[in-house]
């Protein structure tokens, strides 16, 4: 097990994309008027790629549109003390082919909030990284 100076396991690639297919719930991060936003949103991995469903005309289609963007999940147990968190970094582009948004409409990706959410962003990690800590 690797360590890193701050005393948490360093998870390979591999480890990090089981812990991002496991989680519910991931955070995008995005630029909204040339300032860092944050938004929360439920997701699939595909591939190895983050899939994200949305509304068309929302902030977050607007600026994942062939934009770099950071996607983060984790899990804690706080009673516990451990956890995990795993960040990806990446170009992000919508989704514009019927054939593949055919594909991705058949994902288990249910959007929480009411509302159309026909639209759909795919991440593809570049960078990704995590850590893991335990007792």
């Amino acid at each position: 097990m690797k360590l890193d100076s701050a005393g948490l396991e360093i998870l390979s690639g591999g480890e990090c994309l089981d812990l991002l297919a496991s989680a519910p719930i991931g955070r995008i991060v995005f630029t909204d008027r040339a300032l860092p936003a944050v938004q929360p949103v439920n997701f699939c991995l595909l591939d190895g790629n983050i899939v994200i469903r949305t509304a068309p005309g929302s902030k977050l289609a607007a600026a994942a549109r062939n934009a770099v963007v950071a996607f983060e999940a984790d899990d804690f147990d706080a009673a516990f003390r451990t956890g995990w968190s795993v960040t990806a970094v990446g170009h992000a582009r919508a989704v514009c082919d019927p054939e593949e948004i055919a594909r991705l409409s058949a994902l288990p990706l249910t959007p929480w909030v009411p509302g159309t959410r026909d639209h759909f962003i795919v991440m593809a990690p570049e960078q990704i990284s995590g850590r893991r800590l335990n007792r």
